[in-house]
This record gives C-alpha cells, structure tokens and sequence, in this order.
C-alpha cells in the first residue's frame, strides 16, 4: 500500500542520513588528524551508531508483518551479530573503543549501509539503476566476510578486559550454583558467528542471482 511504502521509504532515509553522517564523519575526521582520530572515533559517532542500530530492529518487524519481503532469518542473524559486538562488547569496554579494529568494524558496516539504504529508498519509488543494483548486490559479498573477520577480531581484544574486568561474569543463585564465565562465552559465540556467515553468504549469493539474473536486468531495463 501506499502508506506502508511511505513508512518504508521514510525508515530507509532515516537510516540513509544517519550513516551517511557516520560515514563522512569517519572519513573527514582521519582526513584531518590521521591516525589520532581513533582514538576518540567511538566517542564522536558512538550515539549515532547505537541509534541506526536499534532502530534496524524495527526490519525484524518488517519482516514479520509482511511489508518487507527479506528473509526474516538471515537478516535477524545480521542485525543480531551487530547488537551483540557494539552493545555487548564495545560499549562495556572503554579501552576497546578507542582501537583500530573498531574503526575499520564501523566504516564496513557504514559502507554496507550507505549503498544499501540508497538502493532500498530508490526501489521503494520504483527506480532501479543497474549501476547502484550491481553494487548493492555484489558489494555485500567481499565486504560481509570481512566486517565478521572484523567483529571476531574485535570479540578477540576484548578478551583480556572480560576476563581482567569479571564483566558479566556471574555465579547463579542456588539451585543452580554454578558460574557463567563471560569469556568462554564469547568464544562459543566466535563459532556461531562463523556459521551464521557461512549461512548468511549463501543467501547473498541467492539474493545477487536473483536480482542481477538476465531476465531481471533486462526487466530493471525496461
């Protein structure tokens, strides 16, 4: 309907403007100061970044209420991946939040998005450009690996400040009495974020043939 395509097209340029401002602010900020802009990178677009974060929840609902037609799991396995390193992992630890890995981790996830709200707010009017369709479908698949490597990398240099910290280390009240130790969750979590890539890049694959297949381009065309 034409209010749900509305709603859609406002989301998506909400989403649009808040990462293209993260995005040109990373790349104006390290133009300026070089490498000394890591430091404080987090502290500069850390609030932007949790908004368009958990505002990307609301795709979930999308997808539940059928006025998005993604694959719901795929997508809840992506967004999942991002809640848990940047409100998991980088926000409790401060000395995480000024290293080279989480700036690398936001301009990929940034870069990701930038394309792929332009394309979403585009399609909603109706407008296909093969160039945009092309890197839409076909960037995510080289750049979706390496934001996971980046995340797991990140999870990684955490590990001594969880473990040092006792950061939401626990020991369960009785009848339970056994400890939760937070690190070695976070190692077995390294191992479901691999398989969900493995799941995840399947679908890109799918989604790219689909919508890059002759017969589509030749419609998009037209």
């Amino acid at each position: 309907s034409f209010t749900m395509n509305t709603y859609l097209f406002v989301y998506d340029l909400i989403q649009f403007c808040g990462h293209s401002w993260i995005f040109t602010n990373m790349i104006i900020r390290f133009m300026s100061f070089g490498k000394d802009s890591v430091a404080d990178t987090f502290y500069s677009i850390g609030l932007v970044m949790r908004l368009c974060q958990l505002l990307s929840v609301l795709e979930i609902l999308h997808i539940l209420i059928g006025i998005d037609k993604s694959h719901l799991f795929p997508r809840f396995l992506q967004i999942a991946e991002r809640i848990i390193v940047l409100f998991v992992v980088i926000n409790s630890q401060e000395e995480v939040q000024g290293k080279y890995i989480v700036c690398v981790l936001f301009f990929l996830w940034n870069l990701l998005d930038v394309v792929r709200y332009t394309y979403n707010m585009l399609a909603r009017m109706g407008i296909y450009y093969l160039p945009l369709t092309w890197l839409n479908f076909s960037l995510c698949i080289p750049l979706y690996p390496l934001s996971v490597l980046a995340e797991a990398f990140t999870i990684c240099v955490s590990l001594p400040y969880f473990e040092s910290f006792g950061t939401y280390s626990i020991k369960l009240p009785f009848p339970f009495a056994f400890p939760i130790y937070f690190p070695y969750v976070l190692k077995m979590y390294l191992l479901v974020l691999f398989i969900g890539m493995c799941f995840i890049i399947q679908n890109l694959f799918s989604e790219r043939k689909a919508h890059l297949g002759t017969g589509n381009i030749k419609k998009k065309r037209s």
